[in-house]
């Protein structure tokens, strides 16, 4: 389970916040991807190839797939878990594993609307990671405060596109906690705000304290604010869940698409690490860089802490 807030209306910075709640670690990795790499959608024949168009930092799951991304030019793109996902059947456009959804998008477009034009190109399928189901939609962003939330719903691709769009968290499918919402005090209803750990109440929690943010001073202020909603609505260690033993937040991260800088927080370290976008080397043939972001010793501007590494997944050779 996650949740992603979107901080799109404060004149400093556009600034996105996501957290990832699962039974176990995604064992994320941090990677520096310059342009020019060759990819596929990894899902075997019939798979999509490209190669890269633009930079990105790229966050990976188990070393399976991309889990959220953040390109060059500020277009983020972010992986959700969602038990509605239905992908569809096979249509003859090339394919694209949904772990490698977000990767295509930032190696491809610079905006929230090139990206969804672009998506049309190429279908998504399902693909198991660690040996788990992942059904997932995902959440865009850019540096004009343009959003979007896609959903494949029955084989159909559900976009919603605007401003507006700003929170997203799992199931039930996105109109679906829309009208949720509306039965809370805050959005016309009878109900008090909500405080469990299911993905209703925390998409009730993050949508109402997002419209009361102050406005910030400075970039460094916007980033605490959206850190700040991302915290209220993790899990913490050891909480009960439903269908788990316990099922908490592993990290937090903020990308602050105007500044273009990535924060990223593991909860079992106090350090908020960062890379400056602009301070890293895009340019074709320059090395695929990684390192561990749970690592406790690390802290502050990571990029001296770098090194090379070599993709284990989506690679066209």
């Amino acid at each position: 389970m996650c949740t992603r807030i979107f901080w799109n209306d404060n004149p400093v910075a556009q600034v996105v916040a996501r957290t990832i709640d699962w039974e176990f670690s995604d064992e994320p990795r941090m990677w520096v991807l310059p342009r020019g790499l060759r990819r596929n959608g990894d899902t075997g024949d019939g798979a999509a190839t490209w190669v890269s168009k633009h930079g990105s930092i790229s966050l990976s799951a188990w070393d399976a797939g991309t889990g959220e991304c953040v390109n060059e030019h500020g277009l983020a793109a972010h992986a959700l878990y969602l038990d509605e996902a239905d992908y569809g059947a096979e249509d003859g456009r090339p394919t694209i594993s949904n772990i490698m959804w977000t990767q295509y998008i930032v190696d491809h477009f610079a905006t929230v609307a090139e990206a969804l034009e672009g998506l049309e190109r190429v279908r998504i399928v399902p693909k198991q990671a660690k040996g788990n189901d992942l059904p997932l939609h995902v959440a865009l962003e850019d540096p004009t405060g343009d959003a979007a939330i896609v959903e494949m719903l029955a084989g159909e691709a559900h976009i919603h596109h605007g401003r507006e769009h700003n929170v997203m968290a799992n199931s039930p499918n996105y109109e679906a906690q829309l009208a949720n919402a509306a039965r809370y005090r805050p959005f016309g209803g009878d109900l008090p705000l909500p405080g469990d750990i299911v993905s209703t109440d925390r998409f009730v929690r993050a949508k109402y304290f997002l419209e009361h943010l102050p406005e910030p001073e400075n970039e460094l202020e916007a980033v605490a604010g959206v850190l700040g909603l991302a915290r209220n609505v993790a899990i913490p260690y050891g909480a009960p869940d439903d269908h788990f033993p316990s099922y908490p937040t592993w990290w937090m991260s903020v990308a602050d698409l105007t500044d273009r800088v990535y924060y990223f927080q593991s909860t079992r370290s106090p350090n908020v690490i960062w890379l400056e976008l602009d301070e890293l080397d895009f340019s074709e043939g320059a090395p695929v860089l990684a390192l561990d972001p749970r690592d406790v010793t690390l802290v502050g501007d990571v990029r001296d802490r770098l090194a090379p590494a070599q993709l284990p997944f989506g690679v066209s050779t």
